[in-house]
């Protein structure tokens, strides 16, 4: 029986394990339909997901699982006409670069933002199916313009969690209150130099999207935030503009993005970033607030587990191990070769500190054996992590740091701020087999995350060569169905 709406689904238990929702695509519906089918959280990454959407129908949707969850948007003629211009029955072809979406900006098409919602609907209808499991969706705080479309694609495929970091998602409880209610929404755009009295507002109407009658309200989904200190907790428990349902406490040693150290960056002689007792948790304040969190960073293990259950947490969220095993979205040549370097020694994981347009630290996975990459010719054409800023004329542009110098100089950003930074949104689609090919046989290269648990992965292989979902599960203790 469904909750009521505005009631979280609490009739559960909560899951002692999370799994956590990474990169673009990595936490795929495969796994967290596995994770979910299992009686834990299973979680799909929501970065990006119109833009894998609609490369997946470029390539043919092999076995025609995404076709069959279009079948089930509600919203009608949305899905024939995203079919009719992006599916490709028998594929692109050999070397030939995916037709691309636009990129997001204040005010997108409604057309724009319905693939969105699509995109979202038909990654969690996915990982619900088969099963009465809850299944979570990640977002980034970051990328704004696109969450709340895929926030509103993922509740009308009945996601039951929203986990939201890389940012303070303070607006976010409310937002979802009125996404149940098919009510309009407005968020404000983070710009650089604003005006006070003209904060520009990111407005999506989900009511516009209906040709008749409105549906019936929507579940609205437990919400977590992904925090780095027991300060944030505090202040969205407090301050958040409605119910937060939970935390997940992420340390500095989980993959992705990290929250920057506190107080002045000082870096290790190797260019890492150093984190010291100011980043150290009150786990005593963080149980006072009442509420469920989730340890994550360097989690993925028995005894990190019990370790978090003492310290007054659920559980713990679970990131590395989830992304090299066999249902992740990672692509299976990247996946191979990860897990046979990280077994003979033969990479490293590095807290860059420059890699991310985002300014903040990201974790980068380095093979010691392969040579520095080519340089790539900066080409900024995804634009999900493009930040705001106004013009000299009062309109509104884009810039991003990863994007042509000269022109992110030109649009007012500081030259000094490019160097090192790498393109993440062409990247890390690369990483699950959709690289974009610019022709004469250039191809966007991968750029791997990974926690730090990764540099004892032999540990946990134990001489295997590959490993499943419910491996991962069974490691830690957790309760498997009786079939597997």
């Amino acid at each position: 029986m469904q909750p009521e709406l505005g009631e979280a689904p609490r009739s559960t238990p909560l899951p002692q394990v999370i799994q956590g929702g990474m990169g673009v695509g990595i936490s795929s519906w495969q796994l967290a339909r596995t994770v979910s089918r299992a009686g834990q959280l299973g979680v799909v990454s929501g970065t990006a997901i119109d833009s894998l959407l609609v490369r997946r129908l470029q390539d043919g949707d092999v076995g025609g699982d995404l076709r069959r969850a279009m079948d089930h948007f509600p919203i009608p003629g949305v899905a024939a006409r995203v079919l009719a211009r992006h599916f490709l029955p028998d594929g692109r072809g050999e070397n030939v670069p995916y037709k691309m979406l636009s990129m997001y900006r204040l005010g997108a098409s409604r057309e724009r933002e319905l693939v969105t919602v699509l995109a979202a609907f038909v990654e969690v209808f996915l990982a619900k199916e088969g099963h009465d499991g809850l299944v979570g969706i990640n977002l980034l705080t970051k990328v704004q313009l696109p969450n709340p479309a895929a926030l509103y694609g993922a509740m009308l495929a009945g996601v039951g969690y929203v986990l939201m970091g890389a940012g303070i998602p303070r607006e976010i409880p409310a937002l979802l209150d009125a996404l149940a209610r098919h009510h309009p929404v407005a968020l404000r755009l983070e710009i650089s130099q604003p005006h006070e009295a003209d904060v520009p507002l990111i407005r999506f109407d989900p009511a516009a999207f209906w040709p008749d009658a409105l549906p019936a309200p929507l579940l609205r989904p437990q919400f977590l935030a992904i925090v780095s200190s027991h300060s944030l907790a505090t202040m969205l428990a407090r301050k958040a503009s409605g119910r937060v349902d939970g935390f997940v406490l992420e340390r500095a040693t989980a993959g992705g993005h990290n929250a920057p150290p506190r107080g002045p960056l000082q870096l290790t002689e190797d260019g890492q970033p150093v984190y010291g007792a100011r980043d150290d948790v009150d786990f005593a304040e963080l149980n006072a607030l009442g509420l469920p969190w989730w340890l994550a960073g360097s989690a993925g293990n028995p005894a990190a587990l019990a370790d978090a259950l003492a310290l007054g947490a659920a559980g713990i969220q679970v990131g590395t191990l989830f992304a090299f095993c066999d249902e992740s979205g990672l692509a299976e040549p990247l996946r191979a070769r990860t897990l046979a370097d990280a077994t003979a020694d033969r990479l490293e994981v590095f807290t860059d500190p420059r890699a991310s347009p985002t300014g903040y630290p990201f974790k980068v996975v380095r093979f010691t054996d392969e040579p520095d990459p080519a340089v790539r010719e900066r080409v900024c054409d995804l634009g999900y992590l493009r930040t705001a800023y106004r013009r000299p004329d009062g309109r509104i542009g884009y810039r991003c740091p990863s994007e042509p110098v000269a022109a992110y100089v030109e649009k007012g950003g500081r030259e000094e701020d490019t160097v090192g930074r790498r393109c993440l949104c062409n990247a890390l689609l690369a990483n699950t087999g959709h690289a974009q090919h610019r022709g004469e046989g250039v191809v966007e290269a991968p750029l791997l995350t990974s926690g730090d648990d990764l540099m004892i992965m032999r540990q946990f292989l134990q001489g295997r060569a590959r490993y499943s979902a419910l491996d991962v599960l069974e490691y830690l203790g957790c309760p498997l169905p009786a079939a597997r």
